[in-house]
Order: structure tokens, then sequence, then C-alpha cells
């Protein structure tokens, strides 16, 4: 039988730092990948297992693991290559630098640099500006948008719905619920075309749009099993049979944790009536403008993806009958989304937002 690695050992410091890595948006994707390669390894799996969930060859996954074991989280890092030597002078390279992250003047009436605009401006070529932007990892052509709460219960509520991600109770269901309301029926106005060697998959830009529908989604945290519903209409009245309907489908010796946004179908006279009636239910609203809070986004994500952004469906029916298969197939073979920052790390990466936001000089 063949060797099976055993568990990589991993510092708890590591271990931090590994799932900062994993998470991030703005490291290299080779990086992002080790670090995943030795999390698993971290939890015991095999090599084999660890090539399959990352997608990458068995050989790979060996040689991160060799690389940790001998010099750490330093060993992660590319080694220096061999090549032409920098050519760029430290002097050269700081003006670039101070003139990429200053906007440029007004006169020139864009707002952001180019490399050839900034090189026009600095008497440099355009491919020594980009050297060295690549050599910092700038972008000056992309952006991002944010959005900070307002609920003066902000703090309060992020530990309330972290806790119970982090440490769920005993004889208890937590469930994270929300509607992904309008979705639309579209069809295409011409046949599909299927993908090629060489050629993507091709379809037309036009659609035909046949109604919409909206699915009510109940996802279990622990399980990662969904119980859904679709209605037509997106009122209180709906979410109050989808209450009912979750109630039917939870045993009923179990509590029942209910993570959701305040938006207003969840918190009518009637709905907060029936929740006092019903005393196993208990609502835990995400702060406003915080919807990345409940896993149950992360869930409508994957359904967009794998399903819903490539689909054609010539009715609301049809529409509705495939979100059932899919789902049903969901609840087969679940991956449940696994909840890893504490409280106080989301609300010191806020705070250090807020710090950015005030420095900048806007």
């Amino acid at each position: 039988m063949p060797t099976i690695a055993p568990p990589l050992a991993v510092s708890p410091e590591d271990l931090h730092t590994l799932g900062q890595w994993s998470r991030s948006g703005s490291i290299r994707a080779a990086l992002v990948e080790r670090a995943k390669i030795l999390l698993l390894a971290a939890e015991g799996l095999s090599n084999t297992e660890i090539a399959s969930q990352v997608g990458c060859s068995r050989p790979t996954v060996i040689l991160w693991r060799h690389r940790y074991t001998t010099a750490g989280l330093d060993g992660l890092l590319d080694k220096p290559r061999s090549g032409r030597p920098q050519t760029v002078r430290a002097d050269r390279r700081a003006e670039i630098l101070a003139a990429t992250l200053t906007p440029p003047p007004e006169h020139l009436g864009v707002t952001h640099w180019s490399t050839r605009l900034l090189g026009d401006e600095l008497g440099v070529s355009h491919n020594t500006v980009a050297r060295v932007w690549a050599e910092h990892d700038l972008k000056p052509w992309r952006t991002e948008t944010f959005k900070f709460s307002t609920d003066p219960q902000l703090e309060a509520k992020i530990h309330d719905v972290v806790g119970l991600y982090l440490h769920p109770p005993e004889k208890a269901v937590v469930l994270c619920v929300d509607e992904k309301s309008q979705i639309q029926a579209l069809d295409r106005t011409a046949p599909s075309l299927p993908i090629l060697p060489g050629t993507p998959g091709r379809r037309s830009h036009d659609y035909v749009r046949n109604g919409t529908t909206s699915l009510f989604a109940a996802l279990d945290v622990a399980s990662g099993t969904v119980i859904s519903q679709v209605h037509r209409r997106h009122r209180h009245q709906e979410f109050l049979k989808f209450l009912k309907t979750i109630d039917a489908r939870v045993p009923a010796g179990l509590e029942l944790h209910l993570i959701c946004d305040n938006y207003g179908t969840h918190t009518t006279p009637e709905v907060k009536r029936w929740l006092l009636r019903h005393p196993r239910f208990q609502l835990h609203l995400t702060p406003t403008y915080s919807s990345w809070l409940n896993l149950v986004e992360r869930w409508f994500a994957e359904l967009t993806t794998r399903k819903l952004r490539r689909s054609a469906h010539r009715s609301v029916a049809e529409l509705e009958a495939d979100l059932d298969a899919w789902i049903t197939a969901w609840n087969q073979d679940p991956k449940p989304f696994v909840w890893t920052k504490t409280a106080d790390e989301i609300l010191d990466n806020l705070a250090g937002y807020l710090q950015r936001i005030n420095n900048s000089g806007h």
C-alpha cells in the first residue's frame, strides 16, 4: 500500500498567517495555492487528496510540504532567479513610485496613470514604468468598492453572528436565511454553441425575459444542506410560509437560530407575532450593509456561478424546476462553508480600513 504522509506540523502562528494568505485577493495566486496546500496538509489529508482539492499535481504538494518543513514560511517564497539585473536606478524607481501614488495633474484630464502617460511625464520608457509597477504590485487601472455599516449595534451583531458560526449551541440548528429575489427566466435568442478546442463556448448577447421568481433558502451551517422554497412574490406572507416549512423540516426537539438581514419582510408585526408563538425560533440580525456576514450569500454565489449564469429558461416554471433539481443534487453531497475569522479579527480589519480612509487625505 502507498505510504500516507503524516499531518504536517504547523505552528499556530503560521496557521494564522497561512489562513490569511489563502483568503487574500491581493497576493500572488501561486502563494495562495501554497498556503492552501499547507493548511490541508496540517489537517492530515493525503498528498493525493490535497492535489485533487487544490487543483495541482501530487509532486507539487510534496515539494511545498518539504519546503515548509525545511525553511518555514520563507520556504514558500520564490527563490531569486538568474537573469538580467535591475537596470532602473534606485532614485528613478523612487520617483516612479512617488508619482504613481499621486493623482495625475488636472491638466492631463485623466483619473489615473497609464505606463505610457507616466513615462512621458517623467521622461522614461513605458517599459521602465511597467517593470517598477510589477515589482511593487501596483495596478492603477484597478479599483474596488467598499461600504461601511452605519448600524449602531454593529459590534454586538458581529459578535453574535460570528459566535454562532464558531461556537454553535448544543441541541440547536444554525440556519443562514435569505431570499434571492427576482431571479429572471432568461432565454437566449439563438442556441448556445459548445466549447471547441481553441474556442470557448458562445451564446448570443441578447436574450428574452420570461418572468421572475424568488428563491427562499436556509443554509444549515453545520451540514451545508439547504432548505428551499420558491415563490412568485417576495412579501412577509411568503417569508412566513418559509418559516413554517423550516419548522416542519427540522426535528421538534431542536432550537433554531436563524441568521438573516433586517429586510422589512423579516421584521413585520405578523412575523414577530408568529415568532412569539414559536419560541424555538431565534432571529439573529446581521448589521446593515453586511450581507457578507451571512453564509447563505456564499451559497447563492455558488448557485449563480455553477447554474444560473449559463442557463436558459423559456418559462418561470422551467426555471423553478431547474432550481429545485440543482438544490436536490446539492443536498445529496452538501459542502458546508467553514467560517474562520473571529469577531475581533473582523473588527480589527474594519478599523484598519477606517484608519486608511482617514489618512487618505480625501
